[in-house]
């Protein structure tokens, strides 16, 4: 195991402590407000972001791949679509954020389900924002001709963070969507 793949199992260690006490703090919360909206009231499924948030998985497996044989231009198209499927994930994160405030009038200080839906996932978009520039700057990169096939063991630690990241979004999405959504 290289250097950089124990940091990074390290900080997924850190991070996945954090999200667990997220978690834990949405489930006690989420159904303790005083008044609404409630989950089940404001939230629709988001399907097709998740669809593609967890396509990306796929897409940045099969860039690492096509990195590590040489295929240089397989990679590019792989990786580029993991920063489009990654920005669609976000972009629908904003725009239920956007209906929930402005249509439900669910705010963040509205009630304790806010309060915790928005730090939840907030949390994890905030870590897809971060994962989408590390890419980015991969893309800009492999575009300016600096990334080479010794190089690929440095994309696959940035694809354990992104595997992370969408791992985190099906336990998100079971306990915001599907579990606490029925209560």
């Amino acid at each position: 195991m290289t250097r950089g793949q124990v940091g990074m199992y390290g900080l997924i260690a850190a991070e996945a402590a954090m999200f667990t006490i997220f978690v834990v703090a949405y489930l006690f919360y989420a159904g303790k407000s005083l008044d609404g909206p409630e989950p089940g009231d404001v939230l629709r499924v988001p399907v097709l972001a998740t669809i593609c948030l967890l396509s990306s998985s796929v897409t940045i497996h099969l860039a690492v791949r096509s990195w590590k044989r040489g295929y240089t231009q397989a990679f590019a198209r792989w990786w580029l679509a993991t920063i489009a499927l990654g920005a669609f994930f976000l972009a629908s994160t904003g725009l239920e954020w956007h209906r929930l405030i402005y249509v439900e009038g669910l705010t963040i200080q509205r009630n304790l389900f806010g309060t915790t839906y928005y730090a939840l996932v907030g949390l994890h978009a905030f870590h897809v924002t971060v994962g989408l520039s590390f890419l980015t700057v991969v893309a800009a990169l492999a575009y300016l001709g600096h990334v080479r096939t010794a190089h690929a063991p440095r994309g696959e630690v940035l694809s354990l963070y992104w595997h992370f990241v969408d791992a985190v979004w099906v336990v998100v999405f079971l306990v915001v969507y599907v579990i606490e959504r029925q209560t």
